[in-house]
């Protein structure tokens, strides 16, 4: 297939603007996403950016104000378009970009699309209002609304012939994600518990001490946050050390990708490890110049063994 001068494949007008809508959304919605994906060529940014956008609209019905039935009617009508993708019967010039721009890119890349359905199926769990009473309980929901986003992303990436273990690609790009929505969940402490959600496990809550959920800017008197802060710290740890394996299965530019958000999130970790209160006093966040320099370093020449070395030894942090 002949290829434009930006890198793009030949397409029509309408699925080029669906691209740009998808970019546009993720550029407007997910920061930190974002500035992995421009390290991408454009083909494979184009489809990332689809498949950022239609999860950002799986993940909008989940936290907007519907009710819970109208909130389940959304989510079957989504699940429809993903089956209408699927099947690839969504025309070039059909009024949903969204649904437009995915289904070019699953043409395009072997994308393992029931990822988005086990998407769906976590969004589900929140509006149900599911609690968690074990990490194995926890780990489902991470894997089902994390874990899937790292297996999509796969399909998109791609990995090296003839890399070692490759067949455990599929695994270790989970576990990433599973690092990155853990890490996200302890960032989002006080904001999910005014929202009447609680996502930590409830055995670890009881084991230091604190109630399934609380508004103060401080915990608890008696309870030891700080101590269950810093225990879900060390299991997020472990799976980026384990997830981090992924990077030498890439190709340069791919593995830069992973390595700039992962590393965003590896730095919000050990700045929430470095002061586990601040999760109650509001949202913690990294500064935009860390962010760019987090993804410049990907791509300016730390190869993708390298990183995994260092962020599994917690070196540059």
């Amino acid at each position: 297939m002949s290829r434009t001068v930006d890198g793009s494949a030949h397409m029509s007008p309408q699925v080029l603007a669906a691209y740009r809508y998808c970019e546009a959304v993720t550029g407007q919605q997910a920061r930190n996403f974002a500035y992995g994906i421009r390290l991408l060529p454009t083909d494979k940014r184009y489809a990332m950016s689809a498949l950022y956008a239609f999860s950002r609209r799986v993940d909008d019905i989940g936290d907007g104000a519907l009710a819970a039935d109208a909130k389940r009617d959304r989510l079957a009508q989504t699940r429809a378009v993903l089956d209408r993708i699927r099947a690839d019967a969504v025309p070039e010039d059909h009024t949903d970009p969204v649904a437009v721009a995915l289904a070019h890119s699953a043409r395009r890349f072997p994308i393992p699309l029931g990822g988005l359905d086990e998407l769906i199926d976590g969004v589900l769990m929140d509006v149900s209002g599911r609690e968690y009473e074990t990490w194995e309980d926890l780990r489902v929901y991470c894997r089902c609304v994390a874990g899937a986003i790292g297996r999509l992303s796969l399909g998109v990436f791609g990995t090296l012939s003839g890399a070692q273990d490759v067949e455990r690609a599929p695994e270790y790009a989970d576990t990433l994600g599973l690092a990155l929505q853990l890490t996200n969940i302890l960032r989002d402490v006080r904001e999910d518990s005014r929202n009447g959600r609680t996502y930590l496990p409830a055995e670890d809550l009881a084991k230091f001490g604190c109630p399934p959920a609380f508004h103060a800017p401080s915990a608890p008197l008696d309870a030891d946050f700080t101590g269950l802060v810093q225990f879900e710290v060390r299991r997020a740890r472990a799976l980026f050390a384990e997830g981090y394996r992924l990077l030498p299965m890439l190709d340069r530019r791919s593995g830069a990708c992973v390595a700039a958000m992962a590393g965003i999130y590896r730095r919000l970790l050990e700045r929430i490890a470095r002061d586990p209160s601040a999760v109650l006093r509001g949202r913690v966040s990294l500064p935009v110049r860390e962010k760019a320099y987090v993804a410049v370093r990907g791509l300016a020449g730390l190869d993708a063994r390298g990183v995994a070395r260092r962020n599994a030894r917690g070196v540059g942090r």
